[in-house]
């Protein structure tokens, strides 16, 4: 977990939305119901320009998936979609980056599947949809990282990638039933703070892994056509009833 989350706000509404300074508008991916492991996401991050000190909000393209800076490969970024909140500190593929490069992952809400019992006692797993109930979006605490791919010349665009990962941490009790763990997800009171790249001491920075109280997320669930990345669109979203029907929540 997480791996699976949408995303179809327009890139405008985000640059509004958290206040953003700088965003080339030639930066632009196509809206997404089902946005998986290594694909183009949105992230707002604080980062000075190249040849500049003070700090701007940006909004960027970043690929799902971090590539450690010290990796000899890009392979691991599958692996490294998540970051659990209570070791990130600690972890040498994320320490760095959480004490000076965290990000924020604006999304319309991430998938969940739980574990239910299925015909002739056969396990099966129904999918959720996780978001906010007041409908805004959901700010996910993330990680970015620069990753130099030694294969490509020095002059070439794609000899640098920038990824990205989700911290997550314990499921609140009306999600613990889907699963333990949840992605981290913050309040706009908090983005500053996570966003500030001067805020670099650890022990400043842990209280911040504390997510908003209880009771903001509701969870819907969906069609287990979600599970394959060859389906994409609004029909993914649609709620289902206890029999599998288009009907109400059960959270």
């Amino acid at each position: 977990m997480c791996g699976r989350f949408a995303s179809t706000t327009k890139p405008e509404d985000l640059v509004e939305t958290f206040e953003v300074r700088q965003w080339d508008p030639a930066e632009t991916i196509v809206p997404s119901w089902n946005v998986a492991p290594t694909d183009s996401v949105y992230a707002v991050l604080d980062r000075a320009p190249k040849g500049e000190r003070e700090a701007v909000r940006q909004l960027r393209v970043l690929r799902w998936g971090l590539v450690p800076s010290w990796s000899r490969s890009a392979e691991t970024a599958v692996k490294m979609i998540n970051a659990r909140s209570d070791t990130v500190h600690e972890k040498p593929a994320y320490r760095q980056a959480f004490a000076s490069r965290r990000c924020l992952l604006p999304v319309d809400g991430y998938y969940e599947w739980q574990t239910m019992p299925g015909e002739r006692g056969k396990p099966r797993k129904q999918p959720f949809f996780v978001s906010r109930v007041d409908g805004q979006v959901l700010a996910l605490a993330g990680l970015y990282e620069f990753w130099r791919d030694r294969g490509v010349p020095a002059d070439d665009p794609a000899a640098w990638r920038v990824t990205c990962t989700i911290v997550t941490t314990d499921a609140e009790p009306a999600l613990a039933p889907i699963h333990e763990r949840m992605p981290l997800f913050l309040d706009p009171s908090a983005f500053d703070a996570w966003l500030d790249p001067a805020l670099d001491n650890a022990e400043e920075l842990r209280p911040l892994l504390v997510p908003p109280a209880p009771g903001a997320l509701q969870a819907v669930p969906v069609s287990p056509a979600v599970g394959s990345i060859r389906n994409n669109g609004p029909e993914l979203l649609e709620p289902l009833d206890e029999n599998g029907n288009d009907g109400t929540m059960l959270f």
